[in-house]
């Protein structure tokens, strides 16, 4: 159990330092999904 709170505390430790770069990988991903759907017509 110990080591579940630790792996879970380092997990949400990563997310916060790196939701910035998720959400610009997220945003890239969200404009190409535009763009096909923009471009199917």
């Amino acid at each position: 159990m110990q080591m579940l709170n630790h792996s879970y505390r380092g997990l949400g430790l990563l997310m916060q330092l790196n939701w910035d770069r998720m959400l610009f990988v997220g945003a890239i991903v969200a404009a190409l999904f535009l763009g096909a759907f923009l471009g199917s017509f």
